[in-house]
């Protein structure tokens, strides 16, 4: 009898214990926050030291710095995917990309991952710059530090850090994998075949003042994140001007004199300032015209005092369609090889005549641009970048862009927008009366642009 009461006092006493043990775990359960707890000022720093080093970054306009925001931004996606309930990882879709996971049943501190992850991307993808401003990316990495581990505890802190940093590796080797567009900005004049060309009717000559070769002509071998292959060429040029022509009763030269009258002293400042507010072309001047839009991005997480979770999609999505924007109008502009306005003017009919784009910094006057004009690339990659930033912010968003406001070498002030299609819209007209561009580059550049948006807009990305 004294053997069976002491096995019944053990059995109740285990019965005793185990409920102790589940009160004082659901008494002491903290739960996990998500990323949309977060603000977007994480973001938002690591976007603004971007644009302040890419502006000084040789060789990166505008190729390699689109590739960079694709990477950047779904790497950011990727690490912190598990904390954003509503979303899935697009990393299956990637062919030899294995996306660490986080541990499950852990907090993390997503600011810290996001951190993490730029710290050691921007690391490895700006080397060369000068030495300040490379300086600037480990001071505003252990200025992060410092505050999140206050904010997070190190046990949390800690796991967050060695996430992001073990997702931007496996990003970082994923991207060299891509031998088309890596270290793209140490050559951007590789497999120049210009020269073979130059019995193509209207076929593109370097113009002068100019490094006289035409800038990643390799470009559209690279792989894209969300295009397919058929997508790498936009529309024929002739389904806006038929054939190429020189007859001056042709579509072609019609948009030539159509240049040539948005360039005359005649009209006023305002139609040139257009051009040069949306310019974005000169190192050290500004950053590029895929990093324009980057910025405007990160005007919209200050207007709408946005989640972390916000920032992230928006970023992704943006840093993506610009990458394959870049791979899409590039392969194009050497499929169809056609000559900047400046030359066609020049050879048939007036050989005086010069574009409006112009280096403050150099005095270079009469600028065009060393690649290709068809299809325009700011007008592709603005189409692209607004049509992923509405998809998250409203097709009928409106905003001001401060861009340049208060910038002394020139007219900056901000201009005011009803949508982000009409920044654009605007933002590819405008390289008509700089003089760098036909319409029919700024017109397929925007339907182009549209299109390669569209499918970076219908990935999976919400369950």
């Amino acid at each position: 009898m004294k053997f069976y009461t002491k096995i019944l006092y053990l059995f109740i006493f285990a019965i005793s214990v185990a409920g102790c043990k589940k009160d004082i775990t659901e008494e002491t359960t903290t739960a996990v926050k998500t990323v949309d707890q977060y603000d977007f000022k994480v973001v938002n720093e690591w976007n603004t030291l971007w644009m302040e080093i890419e502006r000084h970054a040789a060789g990166y306009r505008p190729c390699p710095t689109a590739n960079a925001l694709g990477y950047l931004g779904l790497a950011g996606y990727e690490a912190c995917v598990s904390g954003m309930p509503e979303y899935n990882s697009l990393a299956p879709r990637y062919q030899g990309l294995n996306v660490p996971k986080v541990f499950p049943n852990q907090e993390y501190h997503w600011p810290t991952v996001i951190n993490a992850v730029n710290n050691f991307m921007f690391s490895r993808l700006l080397p060369e710059v000068d030495k300040t401003l490379y300086a600037r990316i480990k001071e505003l990495s252990d200025k992060n530090e410092k505050l999140f581990l206050d904010q997070a505890g190190q046990e949390i802190f800690i796991r967050s850090k060695n996430h992001g940093e073990a997702v931007a590796a496996v990003f970082w080797d994923w991207m060299k994998t891509d031998a088309a567009t890596f270290d793209g900005y140490k050559d951007p004049f590789k497999e120049n075949n210009w020269r073979d060309r130059l019995k193509q009717p209207g076929a593109w000559t370097p113009t002068v003042p100019g490094p006289g070769e035409g800038m990643f002509p390799y470009w559209g071998k690279g792989k894209t994140l969300a295009i397919k292959d058929d997508m790498k060429v936009c529309r024929d040029f002739r389904y806006y001007v038929g054939e190429y022509s020189e007859n001056p009763n042709s579509t072609l030269y019609n948009q030539a004199l159509e240049v040539m009258r948005q360039n005359t002293p005649s009209l006023s400042y305002q139609t040139e300032w257009v051009g040069e507010f949306w310019s974005d072309d000169l190192l050290g001047l500004t950053f590029s015209p895929p990093t324009r839009f980057i910025a405007i991005a990160n005007q919209v997480y200050e207007n709408e005092n946005c989640s972390l979770e916000e920032a992230i999609v928006a970023n992704a999505k943006v840093g993506m369609a610009l990458h394959d924007a870049a791979i899409g109008c590039w392969n194009s502009k050497y499929v169809y090889n056609i000559e900047r306005p400046e030359s066609y003017i020049k050879r048939l009919i007036d050989p005086t005549w010069e574009p409006n784009l112009e280096n403050p910094l150099t005095g270079d006057k009469g600028i065009s641009p060393s690649f290709p004009a068809y299809p325009s690339g700011h007008a592709t990659f603005g189409a692209a970048a607004s049509e992923a930033l509405a998809s998250v912010f409203g097709y009928s968003y409106g905003m001001t862009d401060n861009c340049h406001r208060n910038r002394s070498e020139f007219s900056g002030y901000p201009r005011t927008f009803s949508s982000f299609y009409e920044m654009a819209d605007e933002n590819a007209w405008s390289r008509v009366p700089l003089g760098v561009h036909f319409k029919m580059d700024a017109q397929e550049g925007v339907r182009y642009g549209t299109e390669i948006g569209r499918v970076v807009n219908r990935l999976p990305w919400k369950k």
